[in-house]
């Protein structure tokens, strides 16, 4: 089936056609009625001018003495015929009450009978009709003339032809059509500039095509895993189903104050900022809009909750991993130190430095596996000492680290404390002192509260350096490749359990976190 050619016009052809008929209807209208109102204005005047006339004739007092006095057409005729020139009526007839004429515009019909009504005049009203006479239709007025009695002694007629009133409401014709052409100019000017602006609005997109844009647009809105914002100088213009779900906003139009603050400035060209809100880790990307206001700005979102999760997992496989290569490492050189004493023909020296080596590894793992109940976090502390060993740091897990195995009575899951005790012992291994590496970690459960605590030689964070230090995207190292997240996570873990994340600087740089 083809396409009408309707159809195929865009949006603001066809916007600008309906205007045009619309303005063109309203223009046409507009003159008729100009035209018609002319024209009853054109009949006002003539009876207001005709019933004048009649009138001012009837009342004057020489009217009626012409008329008793018998000589009525000799005296009356001349003075009708200059007032009828000089207001340039149709006609001015003066008559007996039996309407026989006294004056006449054709002096031939003087004598004659008037033709029309006068009943109403004989009655001393003074009337106003439409009526064809011997000179043709005519608006006439017919008045009474009284002596000085107050009889009745004549009647006083004056008309305008209707051919006369036509010419002179035609005569306005001219001026009606021009205002008429000059607002169907303006109108198609200004109808032309709007299509050019709809033309740009919509790209000369078709009804249909828009509409086909606006549902997929709609579709995709709703279907698409990334959170969507679009914001601009007036506030948030656009938000998807995701992006509420992700920032935990309400139904309903959204204000720039219920943003998340990261969001709440106009920041176009990030990529992959990483932020973390109280319970989810979300990748953002900003992009300026093109051909758009000022300040606006397109914002996508990814939730990264789930994949930190997994990051923070195989940054434990990370850590054992390294643990395994260096104790392998290590024990390749310690047995090879004891293979060459049995060579040399010292072995009793060789089981002594074997028996030694074996007690104060075993005397580690024997000591975190009676006190510490989580399997998880064992592991992550035997793997902390094994890669603090490696880097010459002196890490200590004091004699108070005791947790319970009954994973009920902790206020954390296994992969929460791995999460927050395993970002501090990071944190503290990259600030300690240089000069004099040390870092000493404490996990213990008391009265239902959670405390953990790692102390290292470092010089400390002050209040609003540990402040910035828990916000997304802030790190105090001097490596790229470090995001400044492990705080953030942590304190995100903490406020999740309305914990508390606190440091001080006493024996050393220490980080504190209590979860009950």
């Amino acid at each position: 089936m083809t396409r009408s050619w309707r159809s195929s016009w865009s949006l603001a052809t066809q916007a600008i056609a309906l205007q045009i008929v619309v303005v063109a209807v309203v223009v046409l209208a507009g003159s008729t009625l100009a035209v018609l109102d002319a024209r009853r204005d054109a009949d006002e005047a003539a009876r207001e001018q005709v019933i004048g006339i009649a009138t001012t004739l009837a009342d004057s007092p020489s009217t009626a003495q012409a008329i008793e006095s018998g000589r009525a057409t000799e005296i009356l005729q001349p003075v009708t015929e200059a007032v009828r020139r000089h207001t340039d009526i149709a006609f001015i007839t003066i008559m007996a009450p039996n309407r026989i004429r006294f004056t006449h515009t054709d002096p031939t019909q003087i004598g004659g009978q008037y033709i029309g009504t006068v009943e109403p005049a004989l009655r001393g009203e003074t009337l106003s009709e439409v009526y064809t006479g011997t000179l043709g239709p005519s608006i006439r007025a017919v008045a009474p003339v009284r002596n000085q009695t107050g009889a009745i002694v004549g009647l006083v007629s004056a008309g305008i032809l209707q051919t006369s009133l036509a010419d002179r409401w035609r005569s306005t014709w001219p001026t009606i059509a021009a205002v008429s052409v000059a607002a169907l100019a303006i109108s198609m000017t200004g109808v032309w500039f709007i299509r050019r602006r709809l033309l740009r609005q919509t790209h000369g997109l078709r009804p249909d095509e828009l509409r086909v844009m606006y549902e997929h647009h709609d579709a995709i809105l709703h279907s698409v895993s990334e959170g969507l914002i679009v914001v601009d100088r007036n506030g948030v213009a656009l938000v998807n189903d995701e992006a509420r779900r992700l920032l935990a906003l309400p139904p309903g139009p959204v204000d720039r104050a219920e943003l998340p603050e990261f969001l709440r400035t106009y920041n176009p060209g990030a990529r992959d900022e990483v932020h973390v809100t109280a319970d989810r880790v979300l990748v953002v990307n900003r992009s300026r809009v093109e051909d758009a206001p000022p300040d606006s700005e397109v914002v996508t979102i990814r939730d990264r909750t789930e994949l930190q999760g997994a990051l923070g997992e195989l940054n434990s496989l990370k850590v054992l991993t390294d643990t395994l290569r260096s104790q392998a490492h290590e024990a390749a050189n310690k047995l090879h130190t004891i293979v060459t004493m049995v060579e040399m023909g010292r072995p009793e020296d060789a089981v002594r430095f074997a028996t030694e080596e074996l007690a104060l590894s075993q005397q580690l793992v024997d000591r975190l596996s009676s006190s510490v109940g989580e399997p998880a976090l064992v592991a992550l502390l035997l793997g902390k000492a094994a890669q603090a060993d490696e880097r010459g740091i002196e890490l200590t897990i004091t004699e108070d680290t005791h947790l319970p195995s009954n994973s009920d009575e902790v206020p954390l899951t296994g992969q929460e404390m791995v999460t927050v005790v395993g970002n501090l012992i990071d944190n503290a291994m990259d600030a300690c002192d240089r000069d004099d590496p040390w870092v000493e970690v404490t996990v213990h459960l008391v009265n239902n509260t959670l405390t953990m605590r790692v102390a290292d030689s470092g010089p400390g964070m002050d209040a609003d350096t540990f402040e910035k230090a828990m916000q997304r995207g802030y790190s105090t190292k001097g490596d790229s490749n470090h995001q400044g997240l492990g705080l953030a996570l942590i304190s995100q873990i903490v406020n999740r359990h309305n914990g508390t994340l606190s440091t001080d600087i006493t024996y050393g740089s220490v980080v504190t976190v209590t979860v009950s």
